[in-house]
């Protein structure tokens, strides 16, 4: 007998790194993604743990109020609610963790951990009405680009993903976040060389690619060069960056996509699975989503590429998950502490 899920409802709850988010999502169709972001850090180049913490706590109560009520509900009408237990920063981690295993135990309504990659990864599955059916074909591959993450991943199902490759380093958005910052062009650097490459010319500039073996990633090998090329253009020129922003940005921007594209090339052709999808921060990146296009046209695979809204640290990828973990009764305890480090359950 199928039990009947036309009344599920699912809260999310994401606070894995600066961003404070909540959504509801029923029976896996979106009714409100609120997510607020904290704009402290970029005085400092990057997130700060401490101050993260802190907003989160700020934060948590009037998004998770707003994202109830524009889904036009009462939160005794939840069904579960859906947290990030990691990877991520431990202390904004703790703040939705800790809010989440409170407001559960109060409604009397079960707890749902998630695992913020997976979230990533299907974010692709999130529907915005009951008759959305642009989801991946599964197995599909997925290239998961964010500020702390890079990795080629086979998606069997929502709670099957086998890590094929992943960096064995930096992350590419930190990468570029690196790289803007030594530009002196701010945080977080990733809108920005986005916005700059678009006017610049990208073989203006060879910068080092890494020769890693298998289907793993580096990037601390391009950011050692890309250092000491500025370092050596400005002491013949001062104001070199300055005179050639665009172009250094847009040289960037496409030794990063050549290094990513060239290894999911080589997922594709191990696997066989031309079914690939692009998720996390970076997959917001113009120069990527091109890329991807490209290679559609050339090598006749079928992409998935997100909204621009489901690529940043959103809640509705966490209640998407939620969702698919509630209808086989996966459940948490509520001693289940939060993780840092990265890694697939």
């Amino acid at each position: 007998m199928n039990e009947d899920f036309s009344n599920l409802y699912i809260l999310g709850i994401e606070s894995s790194c600066d961003d404070t988010s909540a959504a509801v999502l029923k029976n896996g169709v979106l009714l409100s993604n609120v997510t607020a972001s904290q704009e402290v850090h970029k005085a400092y180049g990057g997130v700060v743990p401490e101050l993260a913490s802190r907003a989160h706590q700020q934060n948590v109560v009037p998004v998770v109020d707003q994202a109830i009520k524009r889904a036009g509900i009462v939160k005794e009408q939840l069904s579960a609610i859906a947290f990030t237990r990691g990877p991520g920063l431990m202390g904004s981690l703790l703040v939705g963790t800790s809010f989440a295993k409170g407001l559960a135990l109060s409604l009397g309504i079960p707890l749902i951990d998630v695992n913020h990659l997976q979230g990533h990864v299907m974010a692709h599955f999130i529907k915005e009405s009951d008759d959305d059916n642009h989801m991946p074909s599964l197995p599909f591959i997925c290239l998961l680009v964010s500020g702390g993450n890079s990795q080629i991943v086979k998606v069997n199902a929502y709670n099957d993903m086998q890590v094929l490759g992943q960096t064995i380093d930096d992350a590419a958005g930190e990468a570029i976040d690196k790289c803007s910052k030594v530009m002196g062009l701010g945080y977080p650097g990733g809108p920005i060389i986005d916005k700059l490459a678009r006017k610049g010319n990208p073989k203006a500039y060879k910068f080092s690619e890494p020769h890693i073996p298998a289907l793993d990633y580096s990037f601390s090998g391009l950011k050692t060069s890309f250092l000491y090329s500025l370092r050596k253009w400005v002491a013949e020129d001062a104001d070199f960056v300055e005179k050639h922003k665009e172009d250094i940005a847009a040289s960037l921007e496409f030794t990063i996509v050549d290094i990513l594209m060239k290894k999911l090339r080589m997922a594709v052709k191990q696997t066989g699975i031309t079914h690939v999808a692009v998720a996390g921060g970076v997959s917001a990146n113009t120069g990527l989503r091109n890329a991807f296009k490209e290679h559609a046209e050339k090598y006749g695979w079928t992409i998935y590429i997100p909204k621009f809204s489901y690529t940043t640290d959103n809640a509705a990828m966490i209640a998407c998950v939620g969702t698919f973990k509630y209808k086989d009764n996966d459940f948490c305890s509520i001693d289940l502490p939060a993780f840092s480090k990265v890694t697939f359950k």
